[in-house]
């Protein structure tokens, strides 16, 4: 259940998902005073099942800045943007606290739609999607979740996508000496029912000091690893959506505990101090 104070009230009232015609809700909306708010909220928190769902408003919008990507359209329709964000913003709260408990998660992030192009050909100044990362409880509990919402194109991806030179050693060192306990792991029959294969950036060759004929090398030449999912527009704005993902994180979990493992431990299994 959402922990509502958490949320700004004035969020939570703008929301079109949200049916604000009960009495619950009548009773926050008339009172005045912003302590006495808060405490209706608890006590609506404890009456009903609130469901905050991702609305079709995210997906026009992303859709209308993929055709309009510069800064005159986005600064004429800011509030389009702005009730696309509040809605994205009070969806990941909701994930968050559902989800926190099960898996030692410790915080979350709504990523900013303002790209940094200093580097990049791409001048465009604005994203075309929003993403939501969810952090596990560091150092005992490693690896990482990020939501990506984009029309057509939404996944979650799960696992490391930049594991630290120290980090990836270990993991490789890991590999090299037990390959099969790794492949067995990363091909488990339910994850790869719902992720499919492990993903990410890959050497074209043998890392330096690993030997390139060992039985484990494919899994040696990854630089990131991965599982990733594909999400329907219209199940992730589906109200059952939080279920499905405290679904996907629990067939995930067995992998992110053995990673967890490996590098919260030295090569010979003792805990690191």
């Amino acid at each position: 259940m959402v922990d509502l104070p958490r949320l700004f009230y004035k969020d939570l009232i703008l929301e079109p998902t949200i049916s604000h015609n009960n009495v619950y809700w009548r009773s926050v909306k008339s009172c005045t005073n912003e302590r006495n708010k808060l405490n209706r909220l608890f006590v609506i928190n404890d009456i009903i099942n609130l469901i905050i769902m991702l609305n079709s408003n995210v997906f026009s919008f992303l859709k209308e800045i993929k055709q309009n990507n510069n800064r005159e359209w986005f600064q004429a329709n800011k509030p389009f943007f702005d009730d696309a964000n509040r809605n994205v913003k009070l969806c990941a709260q909701q994930l968050f606290e559902e989800l926190k408990l099960r898996n030692d998660l410790d915080d979350y992030k709504v990523f900013r739609i303002y790209r940094d192009v200093r580097f990049s050909k791409d001048k465009s100044p604005y994203k075309n999607h929003f993403g939501i990362a969810f952090h596990r409880q560091k150092p005992n509990f490693r690896g990482g979740y990020y939501l990506h919402i984009t029309p057509d194109e939404s996944f979650l991806g799960i696992g490391f996508w930049g594991p630290s030179k120290d980090d990836l050693f270990r993991i490789r060192k890991e590999i090299e000496m037990y390959p099969d306990e790794f492949e067995a792991v990363v091909t488990e029959k339910r994850l790869i029912k719902n992720f499919g294969v492990l993903q990410g950036e890959q050497l074209k060759k043998a890392p330096k000091g690993f030997d390139p004929t060992h039985p484990g090398i494919n899994y040696l030449r990854f630089k990131q690893l991965i599982f990733i999912q594909k999400i329907g527009d219209q199940q992730l704005m589906n109200d059952s959506f939080s279920d499905w993902m405290e679904h996907q994180f629990e067939v995930i979990r067995p992998f992110l505990n053995y990673m967890s493992e490996i590098l919260t431990t030295d090569f010979n299994g003792a805990p690191l101090p």
